[in-house]
């Protein structure tokens, strides 16, 4: 969500066989995301959506209506042909995510999400000719006019863990401690490791722990992972850690901390690079951050497993056609047409605005939900490249 995470957290087609995962992942590899963390609440606050434009005729075929200021953004109507690569994409795998916002649509939504759903076994060229009905693509743009922007990804870690700690397997995951509402904020991630009463406050509150703290500095950042957990019956149990609270402290990236400090790849794999040289700076490069994310544990289904975390819509995502954006300038459940261009890939694409994040801030700006697992965390980690955004709007 993203960098960090209100979020987190918290970082966001379910993929369900590994042959297709394999060729999804090779159509995605990317470039850094520095965020986010990804605020995953179990129920979204509502969202006003902008005046939905009135019907008219097609844009293709007359003037398209006009145009829309929603929040932070400004939404130039246009035609359906300045969308670049529309007629390519593969929208059956964008139509999953797309049923999943109906789970919980929001107005105008509620009144397109019976026709979304009958087209789900629709041909791409039936749903193509629906969205040029129904629908009016506008571009988005910042209020000041610039309609370029930054495109960033968001993962989830997949990471083994165990209940207790050991001399090998010693960083907490905690869930929120019980006076998180009366202290705001609440200590810093330094007063946690240094203060007695910080620590006091967490004791009996850890879900399980890890053997890297970037490891866990990570999981706090995307906001929700999955743990392959040591119990202490000598069994091991994949479960969920989804964003639960944070102590409302700044968040602070490390990334551009090392920057400053001379490093020049700030890359997620970069990062962890300079912490193996520097093995006696990690703790002050962590504390740096003084926002900490909290959990909550969650039982992970075989069905769950095929799912992404639950985004700040309260729909779970869906690798490569979830996004996290910044909701002051797109609605949760808009669907997007979604432009990057960047040294190794190229993606022009419908994807659903599933989720947000603390660092996800203006009008042209999205962190592209990867998947999970370390596949995951490469493309993730090094995506950050120039972005372009349409929302589709009813009419």
């Amino acid at each position: 969500m993203p960098t960090s995470s209100t979020s987190a957290s918290r970082a966001s087609s379910r993929i369900s066989n590994m042959s297709f995962r394999v060729l999804w992942l090779l159509a995605i590899v990317g470039t850094l995301a520095a965020c986010g963390s990804v605020p995953l609440p179990p129920e979204p606050a509502p969202v006003r959506p902008p005046p939905a434009p009135s019907t008219g005729p097609a844009p293709d075929d007359g003037v398209p209506p006009g145009v829309i200021t929603q929040g932070k953004s400004r939404w130039q109507p246009v035609r359906w042909s300045d969308l670049p690569g529309f007629e390519a994409d593969a929208l059956h795998e964008a139509w999953n995510a797309w049923l999943k916002s109906c789970e919980r649509p929001a107005p105008p939504w509620t009144a397109l999400c019976p026709e979304v759903r009958r087209l789900s076994i629709a041909s791409a060229e039936e749903q193509r000719a629906w969205m040029r009905q129904r629908l009016q693509p506008y571009r988005v743009d910042a209020l000041q006019g610039q309609a370029e922007g930054l495109l960033t990804g968001y993962y989830e870690p997949v990471l083994d863990a165990t209940r207790q700690p050991t001399a090998g397997s010693a960083v907490p995951l905690y869930r929120p401690p019980a006076d998180l509402a009366t202290r705001r904020p609440w200590y810093s991630r330094q007063e946690i490791d240094t203060l007695p009463q910080a620590r006091a406050a967490l004791r009996g509150r850890e879900i399980a722990y890890l053997s890297d703290p970037l490891d866990a500095l990570a999981l706090q950042i995307q906001g929700s992972g999955r743990l392959r957990v040591a119990e202490p019956d000598g069994s091991v149990r994949t479960v969920r850690v989804a964003f639960a609270g944070t102590n409302e402290q700044p968040y602070r990236s490390v990334g551009s901390w090392l920057l400053q400090q001379g490093l020049r790849d700030a890359t997620w794999p970069g990062i962890k690079a300079w912490a193996a040289r520097h093995p006696q700076r990690v703790q002050e490069m962590l504390w740096i951050n003084p926002r900490v994310v909290f959990f909550r544990e969650e039982p992970l289904s075989d069905f769950d497993a095929a799912s992404g975390p639950r985004g700040a819509q309260g729909v779970a995502l869906t690798p490569g056609r979830s996004i996290a954006v910044d909701r002051e300038s797109i609605p949760y459940g808009t669907p997007v047409w979604l432009v990057s261009a960047g040294p190794q890939v190229t993606l022009q694409r419908l994807v659903l605005a599933q989720d947000t994040g603390s660092a996800i801030v203006g009008a042209v700006r999205a962190d592209y939900f990867v998947g999970w697992g370390d596949a995951a965390g490469e493309i993730a980690g090094r995506l950050k490249q120039p972005l372009a955004l349409w929302v589709l709007w009813p009419r």
